[in-house]
């Protein structure tokens, strides 16, 4: 590995083979309402907000990172998803507004992802400022992507590595999570889905060929 330029082009296909297997199972599972971070849990749900009307970040509830944090959140974002041929950064596609809502969300799973996440930017600053003299979003690309490696090793449990390796798995699921869920990923995807068809021709043949299916397939 003597460039991070090889290194981001495997890690991006991975990242795409992985989300083609199991896209959206991330969101999956029911949320009970808990209140916002350092607040008293709140009862019950109240009430859905309307499907059919446009918001902008912080319209459902109040936004917890600060402008500094956001700043680190775009800049990690893009070090996972940068920019590559024709599919733009994580960061140009909202992936930040989607990181901030999650951690902002009064849901329990949302309230302890908020706290790893804002411990983790906390640890990220700090370490960028104390081995190079400048915050996580102003330094190079080699020196970004070499606190990234070392957050993305395992950790024994217990370790005091533990709780950013945490972070940066849960970062990194976010990332893909909120990138992956709009038009432009889908579409670096390859994700065809959702699109009306006036009639349906059934698989391809060759398909159908190549998975030994043609006595069970019928057109």
């Amino acid at each position: 590995m003597n460039t991070p330029e090889p290194v981001r082009i495997d890690r991006r296909a991975a990242i795409k083979w992985m989300m083609a297997a199991g896209a959206g199972a991330a969101l999956l599972g029911p949320r009970s309402l808990l209140g916002a971070p350092g607040t008293a849990p709140a009862h019950g749900y109240g009430t859905d907000p309307a499907t059919t009307k446009p918001y902008s970040p912080g319209d459902i509830w109040p936004l917890v990172l600060s402008g500094a944090q956001r700043r680190e959140v775009a800049a990690l974002s893009d070090v996972i998803l940068p920019a590559e041929g024709g599919a733009p950064s994580a960061s140009s596609v909202g992936v930040t507004d989607f990181i901030d809502e999650w951690a902002s969300a009064p849901y329990p799973d949302n309230v302890e992802d908020g706290r790893v996440i804002t411990a983790g930017l906390a640890w990220l600053e700090a370490e960028s400022v104390r081995r190079h003299g400048a915050v996580f979003a102003d330094l190079g690309d080699a020196q970004r992507l070499g606190l990234c490696e070392e957050m993305s090793k395992d950790a024994p449990e217990g370790s005091a590595h533990e709780a950013i390796s945490k972070f940066f798995r849960l970062f990194r699921n976010l990332v893909c999570t909120g990138y992956y869920s709009t038009p432009v990923g889908m579409k670096d995807l390859g994700y065809v889905g959702n699109v009306p068809l006036a009639r349906f021709e059934g698989p391809p043949p060759e398909l159908v060929a190549k998975l030994g299916l043609a006595d069970e397939v019928r057109w």
